[in-house]
């Protein structure tokens, strides 16, 4: 082997961060096996390999016996003491039988060995890169599709976005760029796999963050986040100083900051809320755009019976229950709505629209 392999091997541990050690005991190790495959040999051997010149030995390792029955693991006390006067019976002697061609072999494994562990130490610094990332945002390019998956260029990787984790009616083509939310990190034996998705409700979360400063800074803070992707979420919003509105902040200037968001998400329909620790108003607010005369909280059944204006109750509800099913998720609450004259026929409540509960939200087409 000759120098110019050796400062290669320097090289790489600079570089790529692998040990040089590492590389060594690993090419010795694979010349044993090529040796043996090679040479048809049975017998115990040892490969070395000078860290300095790159020059390389294989050493037979052979038992110290009085009588020999397998000379290809065993030797004489007698022939060891020829070679080494202080050998004793069990000790191990080690005899050279370097190949004149295996130069030729152990380059070519050298070769392979070293591409195998630069091919791993890659892999192992892209999945330390990425496993960070897990639960965020990347940005990357389309570059092919199969039945089941769209796959996406991260730069170092190529990611997996299944068909099932796209909004409906979502479409990509080849080359455009896309975000999208890290699901899941996997170290494999064929490299890292990262799983993204599209309707994940932190990819809302994120997006957020992303537009709006005061999340960003910490000033805001995202309390809960309901998702049916797609079609409608929403987003409960707190913020820490009582001179920020938080559904202003998200909102932004003329609804630039949540109009982004929205165009990203292809039009999804976004509810932004208030959050309160009160659960009557934090309800009350989740159901919006309806109106809401009054909240009844049940504990013990962490059930809210919320009562609306008759003209308010298709609206509180939504289509096919949507409204109130992302309210639901959003509080933590089930929630049970009824229009006021069906609360008058229930529960003989008296009509008082000047009850309507103001609400701190807002919705976005």
């Amino acid at each position: 082997m000759s120098m110019d392999f050796i400062e290669a091997m320097n090289e790489l541990e600079r570089d790529k961060g692998i040990s040089k050690d590492v590389l060594f005991e690993a090419i010795e190790a694979a010349l044993i096996s090529s040796y043996k495959r090679n040479f048809n040999a049975a017998q115990n051997v040892r490969v070395d390999m000078n860290r300095n010149s790159g020059v390389i030995r294989v050493y037979a390792r052979k038992m110290v016996v009085e009588e020999v029955l397998d000379p290809r693991t065993e030797i004489s006390l007698t022939a060891a003491r020829e070679i080494n006067p202080h050998f004793q019976l069990e000790d191990i002697a080690e005899i050279e039988v370097t190949p004149r061609d295996f130069g030729r072999i152990a380059a070519q494994t050298a070769k392979q060995v070293v591409t195998q562990r630069i091919r791993e130490a890659e892999r192992g610094l892209i999945y330390n890169a990425f496993v960070d990332k897990e639960e965020d945002i990347v940005t990357g390019v389309v570059q092919r599709q199969d039945l089941r998956n769209i796959f996406i260029d991260l730069g170092k990787v190529e990611a997996v976005l299944p068909l099932t984790e796209l909004m409906p009616n979502e479409k990509f083509v080849h080359g455009e760029r896309i975000k999208a939310y890290i699901t899941k990190v996997e170290n494999t034996t064929k490299g890292p796999q990262i799983i993204l998705s599209r309707t994940h409700p932190g990819l809302l979360k994120r997006l957020f963050e992303l537009e709006v400063p005061e999340i960003f800074d910490g000033v805001v803070e995202i309390r809960s986040v309901a998702r049916e992707a797609g079609f409608r979420s929403k987003i409960a919003v707190h913020s820490r100083n009582e001179e920020v509105d938080p559904v202003g902040s998200c909102v932004g200037p003329r609804g630039v900051r949540v109009q982004t968001i929205v165009g990203e998400l292809r039009g999804e329909k976004i509810d932004i809320v208030k959050y309160s620790d009160v659960v009557e108003e934090y309800v009350a607010n989740a159901l919006s755009p309806s109106k809401v005369l009054e909240v009844q909280v049940f504990e013990n059944e962490k059930m809210a019976r919320v009562i609306v204006p008759d003209y308010q109750l298709s609206l509180a509800i939504g289509i096919k229950g949507q409204n109130a099913r992302l309210a639901a998720k959003l509080t933590g609450w089930k929630i049970d709505i009824k229009s006021e004259s069906q609360a008058e026929q229930e529960y003989g409540r008296e009509k008082d629209s000047s009850e309507e509960m103001h609400q701190d939200s807002i919705t976005v087409d």
